[in-house]
């Protein structure tokens, strides 16, 4: 049951990020129009430098794809990590109106990790 519960997780967690990696290149799902000023100034210097959305994007897709495959799931998370720091740290200092949901998505990305400790344990001797 514990296992079924992780990869339903697993699955919905890469799926969301798989979504928004492939947003970045398509752009298939439009800018919410109540950002804050805040928050579409940041977003308007992350599109004018060009190479950073693009980045983000294939991070965002190939750690989702990963962490949908059981087996490589750690690598995933690893991967996923400083995107997901992002994003907490975006909702924090521009906009707190996401901040509930990245916190749920964080949770569940601590869950994963937790449940593949042994994997990380080599980085840590």
């Amino acid at each position: 049951m514990k296992n079924k519960i992780i990869f339903v997780l697993s699955l919905l967690f890469g799926l969301m990020f798989i979504n928004a990696g492939l947003n970045k290149f398509f752009f298939y799902m439009p800018m919410p129009e109540n950002l804050p000023d805040k928050m579409q100034k940041a977003m308007t210097a992350f599109t004018e430098i060009g190479w950073i959305m693009p980045l983000v994007g294939a991070i965002e897709t190939l750690g989702g794809i990963l962490i949908i495959i059981p087996r490589f799931r750690a690598l995933g998370a690893i991967i996923i990590l400083p995107v997901m720091v992002g994003i907490v740290l975006t909702n924090i200092v521009q906009d707190s109106s996401g901040l509930p949901f990245a916190l749920v998505l964080s949770a569940i990305l601590i869950v994963i990790m937790y449940q593949n400790r042994e994997k990380y344990a080599p980085l840590f001797k």
